[in-house]
């Protein structure tokens, strides 16, 4: 006995809305792939004003991608996060390797946290010149701060960019802002001009150094030693403590020989063992001292703008670059006079005319 077919079951499909015969069909379907772009955009946007850290890591990832489609989604979503953003203290912290960075900054962080801070740390690792590949082993080295609810941390390849830092950190301390975070810490790798770079885009510039490490007396040169607001000398423990507070005069001695900050600060100089999580206050003292002087005197406000200027310039000088190099007839001629040079058959500067010539 056949069984009746149930034509009115709620599982049935109804024919739908025939397609307009006038929309072709790859326009519709470009339609449908940007209405889906726009919709994860501003999914992912409203995840990270949340405080959502996986949506902040996404959109880091993004911003660093060399993708030209990722690039431009990338600026959309700086561009939403930007009224979030510029509501933080940027810190930025260098010295050379095995000074104890990584150290410093989880003891560092773990005192912010316990004071309430949220606390995002970039910490650029060092791209190999010879492999292009980093071992980001931040979070690694930070196996007690990682776990804290309030604090991010990304590791970021510094790959080929000007002394080490990361190309794209400067958004991502966007991000981080927007995402809620009020103290940025920004780590170099501590080698090259990284150092210049870091100073650029933070509001206190912290120096680690070490005691007994024969450059105490590097403090009577220019460069580095001027651009820093505090030098603490780390590993201040054992029977290093006499070595590390004897460092500590000379540094004090040498900053006297430097010309007056802009900002009316004198800079400051500290001892602490971020092993032993030791004298670590002090250095969130000083900062916050810091913070009081630039503040009131507007130093402060005055400093950032400076900052954005400058990296509207420096964002014109790569632009101009990558069009230049990626320009078709530059690819190709270029290939040409480099040949030319390797034969003697003519010199860089005669080239390099000959390459701007063919750009006009």
């Amino acid at each position: 006995m056949g069984t009746k077919k149930n034509t009115t079951s709620a599982l049935q499909e109804k024919e739908g809305v025939a397609h307009l015969q006038h929309v072709n069909s790859k326009s519709a379907e470009f339609i449908k792939v940007q209405r889906k772009k726009i919709q994860s955009n501003d999914r992912l946007v409203k995840a990270l004003l949340s405080g959502d850290k996986t949506a902040l890591s996404r959109a880091i990832t993004l911003v660093e991608s060399t993708t030209q489609k990722h690039r431009l989604q990338a600026q959309k979503i700086i561009t939403a996060c930007l009224p979030y953003a510029n509501n933080s203290i940027r810190i930025g912290i260098t010295g050379v390797p095995g000074v104890g960075k990584s150290t410093f900054i989880e003891s560092f962080g773990n005192l912010l946290v316990a004071k309430g801070k949220k606390v995002a740390v970039l910490a650029v690792d060092p791209s190999s010149t010879i492999s292009c590949g980093s071992i980001l082993g931040d979070k690694t080295r930070m196996e007690e701060l990682v776990k804290e609810e309030n604090v991010f941390i990304r590791p970021s390849a510094s790959g080929t960019s000007l002394g080490g830092v990361a190309r794209k950190t400067r958004e991502s301390i966007i991000l981080c802002e927007a995402a809620g975070f009020d103290t940025v810490l920004i780590e170099t790798v501590g080698v090259g001009q990284s150092e210049t770079a870091v100073h650029s885009m933070t509001d206190f510039f912290l120096l680690l150094k070490l005691a007994g490490a024969g450059d105490e007396l590097q403090g009577i040169k220019r460069g580095i030693m001027e651009m820093a607001d505090a030098i603490v000398i780390n590993k201040a423990d054992g029977e290093n403590v006499k070595a590390a507070n004897q460092a500590k005069v000379e540094f004090n001695r040498a900053l006297h020989l430097f010309p007056a900050k802009e900002s009316g600060w004198t800079p400051k100089t500290a001892v602490c063992s971020a092993l032993k999580k030791e004298g670590i206050g002090v250095v969130w003292q000083i900062i916050e001292e810091y913070l009081a002087l630039t503040k009131t005197n507007n130093f402060f406000e005055m400093e950032r703008k400076a900052q954005n200027k400058f990296w509207l310039l420096q964002t014109i000088d790569e632009q101009l670059k990558s069009d230049f190099y990626n320009h078709p007839k530059i690819k190709e001629a270029l290939k040409k006079q480099l040949k030319a040079i390797e034969n003697n058959e003519t010199t860089p500067f005669a080239a390099a005319k000959k390459l701007f010539q063919i750009k006009k």
